[in-house]
């Protein structure tokens, strides 16, 4: 394997987890009265996503596949310019 290669699938389930644990976090906060703004953005996004118990678990799901796709093509991005240099 080339060093200076990303693995695809594990930066893109890396971000997924990431963007999916973040996004979580943020709807619990919002369901205490914290970011509820923030929420009410992302929500026109991420439908279903509400500052509630099961809203940001499925705010979660859907960051979970968004972050893995863009994580994919921030992957695939890098490798194809690195593999120019």
């Amino acid at each position: 394997m080339d060093m200076h290669k990303l693995d695809v699938k594990a930066f893109a389930a890396a971000c997924g987890i990431a963007w999916a644990a973040g996004i979580l976090f943020l709807g619990w906060a919002a369901a205490f009265g914290w970011g509820g703004r923030l929420v009410e953005v992302i929500s026109s996004v991420y439908i279903g996503y509400r500052p509630t118990v099961l809203g940001a678990v499925v705010g979660a799901l859907w960051a979970l596949v968004d972050g893995a796709i863009g994580g994919a093509i921030i992957a695939l991005l890098y490798n194809a310019l690195a593999g120019k240099g």
